[in-house]
């Protein structure tokens, strides 16, 4: 009987999926002492047969989202812990030894998670960075024993910000275990590498649009409000200073002076820092998708804060 069972949720897969699974095959943990199941999330690729062919057990869901998905794994593990990771993740070699010491003193374990090592990461790109426990509890790198994830009840599906995309399972998951008095601890040493996702400046863009779920997933974990946001009811330092650059400008249009405008001081800095640190052709490009980017992020947490009735800017 494993010990672990390892599960990840993939839904057409088969351009990452194979580095998962070749880093779960090369864990320090002797092989059987854990098992690998792919929950194929109505796949329309070969995910399925890409994960059977190196051995892991694969798991039918039904496209209800990673939640279900992952909750459908867990059903089926036999593991006595269970460890959360994705289809575009590799976890690094030691990475269940470190989380399985760590479980020693926890019931639920986050790691760090980190770009591929030796990926260039371009502006635009997508990937993870997770370096401290601040209050997110990503799934890409979680471990839970079986006994605590059942009385928690497993992941929620709740919040879906855009058609899709599902956010706040593993959140929610995180905060109630710590409500209840579980042990929660953040283990630097299990580590889970990202996979730089390369994309262009419209995607960047338009992926600021799932921030219109942070309203609602602060209203439901208030605990948020200090260890995310900025002075509890902005998102960060940097949706400060574009508000306050906003807001300096409305004021020098509707009192028709510029000394206003003196507000965007500190988001003009910003930009400026951005494009300095790509530099060469990319500079320009690089400060104004920014500032796209950033009204997109306004925009969104504005008509999210109605929708939830929670003020987050």
């Amino acid at each position: 009987m494993p010990e672990v069972s390892v599960i990840v949720p993939a839904r057409d897969a088969t351009a990452t999926l194979p580095a998962t699974l070749d880093a779960l095959a090369g864990q320090t943990l002797a092989p059987d002492r854990f098992e690998v199941i792919v929950v194929d999330d109505a796949s329309v690729d070969g995910t399925a047969a890409l994960a059977r062919a190196a051995g892991a057990r694969v798991v039918g869901a039904s496209g209800e989202g990673p939640a279900a998905a992952r909750n459908a794994g867990a059903r089926t593990a036999r593991g006595e812990i269970l460890a959360f990771t994705d289809a575009d993740c590799a976890p690094s070699a030691s990475w269940l030894e470190a989380g399985l010491e760590a479980l020693r003193v926890a019931d639920l374990v986050q790691g760090a998670v980190r770009p591929t090592p030796g990926a260039a990461v371009g502006p635009f790109d997508r990937t993870l960075w997770v370096e401290g426990e601040h209050g997110l509890y990503e799934s890409a790198n979680l471990l839970v024993r079986r006994e605590a994830f059942a009385a928690l009840g497993g992941f929620e599906s709740w919040l879906r910000p855009r058609r899709g995309i599902e956010l706040g399972e593993d959140t929610l998951l995180g905060w109630s275990a710590r409500r209840a008095g579980l042990r929660v601890a953040f283990v630097p040493e299990a580590v889970v590498h990202h996979a730089v996702l390369h994309r262009g400046a419209a995607g960047y863009v338009a992926e600021r649009m799932r921030l219109r779920a942070f309203p609602a997933l602060v209203a439901r974990i208030p605990e948020l409000r200090d260890r995310l946001a900025y002075r509890r009811f902005v998102l960060g330092r940097r949706s400060a200073a574009f508000d306050l650059a906003l807001g300096g400008g409305l004021a020098a249009f509707v009192c028709r002076r510029p000394f206003p405008l003196a507000a965007a001081a500190p988001y003009a800095a910003l930009l400026v820092a951005d494009a300095r640190r790509w530099g060469g052709g990319l500079s320009g490009r690089v400060a104004l998708v920014g500032l796209a980017a950033d009204a997109v992020t306004a925009a969104a947490l504005a008509r999210g804060s109605v929708e939830a009735r929670t003020l987050l800017l």
